[in-house]
């Protein structure tokens, strides 16, 4: 049968699996190729000049185990990344809180802006309508929790962020306090 025949009936699955390589075999001599049914004289079997080395000892090997864990041995230390940059705290600093009152949801960006530069904002959302009220509520809890910071309650209706590392001194309390934004 010509060769593209059978190719295609063995790629159609119509013939049995063929392994195109059985009919060759790999003569590692020469490097060529010949086929099964040639003959091929038989060649000697070729022996190693004799060694006069000795021989040596060899320690068994080690049991391999693949696992993608491996344990770190007293002997060995652990390696340390010297691109990463080493991370200190930062003392608490104390900032002048700023006073948003909003009267939409577009002021929501003031109060972004604000937190994002590291100062405590305080939200006043008296007289604001529910529906609002609970648009900058959800805003700025998030808005809080993405930069780390905290939102506490401190009034009727105000609220008070403040930036991670950034603390409300006592006299800014007493300020915002006679100013009506803060109950202690």
């Amino acid at each position: 049968m010509p060769g593209w025949i059978k190719n295609t009936m063995n790629y159609l699955g119509l013939n049995e699996a063929v392994d195109s390589d059985d009919d060759y075999d790999y003569l590692e001599g020469d490097g060529s190729y010949y086929l099964e049914e040639d003959q091929v004289p038989a060649e000697e079997p070729q022996t190693a000049p004799p060694s006069y080395e000795r021989a040596r000892p060899v320690a068994p090997a080690a049991t391999v185990t693949r696992s993608a864990v491996r344990t770190i041995s007293d002997s060995e230390s652990p390696v340390v990344d010297v691109t990463k940059p080493i991370i200190r705290p930062v003392p608490a600093s104390s900032a002048r809180v700023q006073v948003v009152e909003p009267k939409g949801f577009n002021d929501a960006q003031e109060v972004g802006e604000r937190i994002k530069s590291g100062q405590p904002v305080i939200v006043n959302l008296q007289g604001v309508d529910s529906d609002l009220k609970r648009r900058l509520i959800d805003f700025c809890s998030g808005l809080t929790y993405a930069i780390g910071g905290s939102m506490s309650r401190v009034s009727d209706q105000v609220f008070l962020l403040t930036p991670a590392n950034v603390d409300v001194s006592d006299e800014e309390k007493d300020r915002l306090a006679a100013r009506g934004l803060y109950q202690k």
